[in-house]
């Protein structure tokens, strides 16, 4: 079972790729504006994993299973994003909060692990505490201040987000919480993606979609948004799947020099 950060990202990588595989492109270079990026008056930004570390669960995690906080973490996680794919694709749709707890049921069976109502409760309720990531909250501050409307795009269940968005203190810098819940089906479907300019008022060439997960950023490329992929891991790859982030960077707090002048 995979406990490292870099094998839980081959695992998501094998399951992405049931949504099926293109041929492989590189990375755009990061650092400087571009005539593209300048044209964003929207940012629509990916909830888990880009403003949320959806393993500060990890501690409690090990404070109920005293050994296994890690194993349970990342299996969790990784079972949670396959079981929203395999739903889109059987076309039989669970909101997200639903997920993540049919997701730790697993991970906790496949352990061996005694999950109490009790514990699972706990487990659960963190998911609406989660730590935002230290660029998080100034470069929300940074965009805001240069008059750009902020917004979350996201699997989640829209409890959930406004839940975790006021814990993170973040979510009197956001103009709108949009979920999937819209449309019942998960990323990458286009439609997501497409909710974004659709509840912003704006264009795809208006809205930059911002995201840590590489095959999110595809997705949203593929949808024709304007993507900026947060390369929390130096020597990550972009997943193989045909579609270039328009910008790479390694934190939030590097969006708002791209889009001034």
């Amino acid at each position: 079972m995979a406990t490292d950060p870099r094998e839980f990202r081959k695992v998501v990588r094998t399951t992405t790729a049931a949504v099926g595989a293109m041929s492989a492109s590189g990375v755009a270079s990061a650092a400087e504006p571009t005539a593209r990026t300048r044209t964003v008056k929207v940012f629509a930004f990916d909830a888990y994993g880009t403003l949320f570390d959806v393993f500060s669960v990890t501690a409690l995690c090990e404070q109920l299973f005293p050994g296994k906080g890690n194993a349970l973490a990342q299996l969790w996680r990784a079972k949670q994003l396959q079981y929203s794919l395999l739903r889109s694709l059987m076309g039989r749709h669970k909101d997200f909060w639903q997920l993540t707890e049919d997701g730790l049921v697993y991970a906790s069976e496949s352990l061996k692990l005694d999950l109490s109502s009790e514990k699972r409760k706990r487990l659960m309720e963190a998911y609406l505490s989660l730590a935002a990531f230290p660029d998080v909250k100034p470069g929300l501050k940074a965009l805001k201040k240069q008059g750009l409307q902020l917004a979350i795009l996201s699997n989640g269940e829209p409890r959930m987000l406004e839940a975790a968005a006021k814990s993170a203190g973040i979510y009197d810098l956001l103009d709108k919480i949009i979920s999937v819940e819209e449309v019942k089906i998960f990323k990458p479907s286009p439609r997501v993606y497409n909710l974004g300019p659709e509840r912003m008022k704006v264009s795809n060439a208006e809205l930059g979609f911002v995201s840590s997960n590489s095959w999110d950023i595809n997705g949203a490329a593929s949808a024709g948004l304007i993507t900026f992929w947060i390369q929390r891991s130096a020597g990550e790859p972009p997943e193989a799947l045909g579609f270039t982030a328009d910008q790479v960077v390694s934190a939030i707090t590097d969006l708002a020099p791209l889009v001034r002048g």
